[in-house]
């Protein structure tokens, strides 16, 4: 091998190495900005559901003592259709499909859920309306949403969500659909039959 061929080889080798050395910066770079952005995702997704009013983990909507103050509006009636939508190993529904309330009227309804598994799971329901307009006067005084609930295996439960309708909902409002999706949160390995 002659001298210039040598000098080839070690100058390809130079520049190869360098060439694999922007590579692993260009990977490293791209690593920490995957990072960076898995790590925005639950903020994102936080805002992206207040914005477009979907699956909002909401606090309790509103006190006893305002109820009292209402008003009801007995001069028109809303249609409130209810829907749930499971995640998971569970049966999950409302026992009406719809009812008839004044705006300002209490109202109660009742949804089953039942753990088809052969272990404790913990679940949360996450409420979601349509209209998107009728989110703000649709007021929940009680709801199983509140809180994360326990399924002990096999068990089933009966889970009441007690509104009302805010009376300045707009009058071209005349229906309103609430809907729950319930999902297994926290899952739990060592809970599991055979882990």
């Amino acid at each position: 091998m002659t001298e210039e061929t040598k000098q080839d080889v070690v100058e390809e080798r130079q520049w190869i190495q360098h060439h694999n050395f922007l590579m692993l910066k260009k990977l490293l770079v791209i690593a920490v900005v995957m990072f960076g952005f898995g790590y925005a995702l639950i903020p994102i997704y936080k805002q992206i559901c207040e914005i477009t009013g979907v699956n909002i983990l909401t606090p309790k909507d509103i006190s006893a003592d305002a109820v009292v103050n209402s008003q009801v509006d007995k001069s028109r009636l809303v249609t409130v259709e209810f829907d749930a939508n499971t995640q998971g190993p569970w049966r999950f529904r409302p026992t009406v499909s719809s009812l008839q309330v004044h705006p300002g009227e209490m109202a109660q309804v009742i949804y089953e859920v039942v753990n088809k598994q052969s272990y404790k799971m913990d679940a949360q329901a996450i409420p979601s309306y349509a209209p998107q307009q009728a989110a703000p006067f649709f007021k929940k005084m009680e709801c199983f949403c509140f809180k994360q609930q326990t399924l002990e295996a096999n068990e089933a439960r009966q889970m009441p969500v007690s509104f009302f309708i805010d009376p300045a909902l707009p009058k071209e409002v005349k229906t309103i659909t609430l809907s729950y999706t319930f999902f297994e949160v926290g899952l739990k390995a060592e809970t599991k039959p055979g882990t």
